[in-house]
C-alpha cells in the first residue's frame, strides 16, 4: 500500500513466477525444486524480499535462513542490475475490534534485520464504555493461542477486506483500524 507502483508477489507465487512476471531474468535457469519455492513478500520494482515469522528467536533464525536461501536462488538467475536484497523498514501495527468492542486485537510487525519481518498478536481486555483509542492505550496482553486458532482466519479475511476496500467477511462484527498511511 505504501508503494502503489510496486509489483509485489505474496507467498502464493513461486520463484519461477516471480522471475518471469517480475521481468527479472530467465526463470528457466532455476532448478526444478527451487522453482517451486515461495517467499512471503517479494517486490520486483524495489528489488526486496521479506520473510514473515512469529516474533521469537527461533522463528527469527528460520526467517534469516529462508530469506538467504531465496535471495541466493533469485540472484543466481536475475539480470546483474536486478539483484534483490532483504527488505528493511517494514514496521507498523493495526487493530481489529471483534464483537462490537468485546475483543480488541493488535497485529504489530517489525523488521529487525534485512529480509526478516517478525509479527506479534496481542489484545486488550474488555473495558466497558471505553473508546477503541482508550483501549489501544491499555497494556497489551499476549493473545491466547486458542483464541488465535479460533478467530485467526476471520481476522485475516477482515484485514484483507479493509485493505482492499471489499466486503467484510460473514460473521465479523466489528472494525479494522488501519495505520494512517495505508490508504
Amino acid at each position: 500500500m505504501q508503494h502503489p507502483s510496486s509489483v509485489v508477489f505474496l507467498n502464493t507465487a513461486s520463484l519461477f513466477r516471480i522471475v518471469e512476471e517480475g521481468k527479472l531474468g530467465d526463470p528457466k535457469r532455476l532448478s526444478e525444486l527451487v522453482r517451486r519455492l515461495r517467499p512471503d513478500i517479494t517486490d520486483t520494482r524495489l528489488l526486496v524480499l521479506f520473510e514473515l515469522k512469529p516474533d521469537n528467536e527461533e522463528s527469527r533464525g528460520e526467517g534469516r535462513e529462508q530469506a538467504g536461501r531465496y535471495l541466493a536462488a533469485l540472484n543466481e538467475v536475475v539480470e546483474p542490475d536486478k539483484k534483490l536484497t532483504g527488505g528493511t523498514g517494514f514496521e507498523g501495527s493495526l487493530f481489529l475490534e471483534f464483537e462490537n468492542g468485546g475483543a480488541l486485537w493488535q497485529l504489530s510487525w517489525r523488521t529487525p534485520e534485512p529480509g526478516v519481518t517478525l509479527y506479534r498478536w496481542s489484545y486488550r481486555r474488555k473495558q466497558p464504555n471505553a473508546t477503541w483509542k482508550e483501549r489501544a492505550a491499555q497494556k497489551a496482553d499476549e493473545l491466547p493461542r486458542e483464541e488465535i486458532e479460533q478467530r485467526g482466519e476471520l481476522a485475516e479475511q477482515a484485514i484483507r477486506a479493509a485493505y482492499e476496500g471489499s466486503e467484510r467477511p460473514k460473521g465479523f462484527q466489528g472494525q479494522v483500524y488501519l495505520p494512517g498511511d495505508c490508504r
